[in-house]
């Protein structure tokens, strides 16, 4: 395997710090994400209930202790409860947009190593092949198969390592856009509640 690696030439190790760079954000936003998610109905059950007895400061501190987006979003909604509806409605969009932009931070790196590694292959591949007429012009008639099969490896290496990268890279995008389509949807439940739910308190 170390072999393989010196014969794949610097587009190899180009490719591989890609790929290095590409799973640290992986991971990076893998933890994030999972931190992010909590159980939303039963966080606004009990927010709901701890407002009810008209305690805002608990229900306040409660929101700043969880972590989250839909935590985030129900403090806003806290915040903005005296607004009329309008009001409280753009509030809490405001919030959620701001909240997709920080979930979807360093993202598109991801997206980068999986479009371009296999490029990156490509290219290594091409060089390869140039290689290979290079040494098929400069040595005929008399050719010496160690140097030809040397630059024909040089080419399947690369080709190789890009795809090797783009495939988890792209395998790890989607799921990242999966996790973050989910927190998403109990944002979207929780705003809509926390709204009503306000409406309905303030018109008690």
């Amino acid at each position: 395997m170390g072999e393989l690696w010196m014969m794949g030439g610097p587009v190899l190790w180009v490719i591989l710090c890609f790929g290095i760079v590409g799973f640290a954000v992986f991971v990076e936003r893998s933890l994030h994400l999972h931190r992010a998610r909590i159980r939303g109905e039963d966080f606004l059950n009990g927010i709901q209930n701890i407002l009810r007895r008209n305690n805002v400061d608990e229900a306040m501190t409660i929101c700043e202790e969880t972590p989250g987006p839909v935590a985030h979003i129900v403090r806003t909604a806290i915040i903005h409860r005296q607004d009329d509806k309008d009001s409280l409605v753009k509030a809490v969009d405001d919030s959620a947009l701001g909240e997709i932009s920080r979930m979807e931070r360093r993202l598109v790196v991801v997206s980068i190593v999986a479009q371009v590694t296999p490029l990156l292959g490509l290219l290594g591949t091409v060089l390869g092949l140039v290689e290979f007429l290079l040494v098929m012009q400069q040595q005929l008639p008399l050719v010496q198969s160690a140097d030809v099969m040397g630059a024909m490896m040089r080419s399947l290496v690369s080709t190789g390592a890009g795809l090797s990268v783009a495939i988890p890279a792209y395998v790890a995008f989607n799921l990242l856009v999966i996790k973050i389509d989910r927190i998403v949807l109990d944002m979207d439940k929780a705003g809509s509640e926390i709204v009503a739910f306000l409406s309905v308190l303030r018109n008690e």
